[in-house]
């Protein structure tokens, strides 16, 4: 395994299980278009900007809306999306996910935040995760989605690493193809069914942390 300079982070779904609360609030949105949003479409929305999110919701329910209702629906959904993450705090950072930012800060790695969350930081806050990462990348900085490789490739850059010396850390199909589009190592955490392309995968931060995460860095 080569080695490292600097990490990049997703946030829903590796760094905190988030991506259970987007989709209580997209379904909420879904069903005024009586749609009922499953767990299954729900794959296809993560990775994904809160307009194309919307956008993907909208073909799911064989449904136009007006341009102008269009913005409404998004602040909705993301009042509700903040209304469920109230009570987030650092016991919610998922298991190995502490161990892995404490053992990167102690090589000095770089460490990023890769997002299309427009939440990002304020997540980062209530987890008390936020002096570890030294750029955020989020929704709001983005003009391009996952699968698009925008969001890595700037922080990258943000860093002043080289893509080919950098490290992905995704969840999401979609992020992995994003990763590899701009020309990083690529690891999936989760089940290896979900994901094409991926330079390693394993089912959660533990299992990195206790076999290969000194070879990686």
């Amino acid at each position: 395994m080569k080695k490292h300079d600097c990490a990049l982070f997703d946030l829903d779904g590796v760094i905190v299980d988030t991506a259970k609360f987007h989709f209580l609030a997209w379904k909420k949105i879904a069903s005024i278009f009586n749609y009922d949003l499953t767990s299954n479409d729900n794959e296809q929305l993560k990775g994904v900007s809160r307009s194309d999110s919307l956008q993907i919701i909208l073909k799911m329910a064989n449904t136009v809306i007006e341009p102008s209702k269009f913005e409404k629906y998004l602040a909705q959904k993301n009042l509700d999306y903040l209304d469920f993450i109230q009570d987030l705090g650092p016991k919610d950072i998922l298991p190995g996910i502490f161990e892995t930012l404490i053992f990167l800060n102690k090589r000095k790695v770089k460490i990023g935040l890769g997002s299309a969350s427009k939440n990002a930081e304020v997540i980062l806050n209530k987890l008390g995760l936020t002096s570890f990462f030294e750029i955020v990348i989020d929704g709001n900085k983005l003009n391009k989605s996952k699968p698009h490789p925008e969001v890595f490739l700037r922080g990258s850059s943000a860093l002043g690493v080289a893509p080919e010396k950098c490290l992905v850390f995704e969840d999401s199909a979609s992020g992995i193809i994003s990763a590899k589009a701009a020309g990083m190592t690529a690891v999936a955490i989760g089940n290896p069914d979900k994901f094409l392309n991926e330079d390693f995968c394993y089912p959660d931060f533990l299992s990195l942390v206790q076999n290969d995460l000194d070879k990686l860095f």
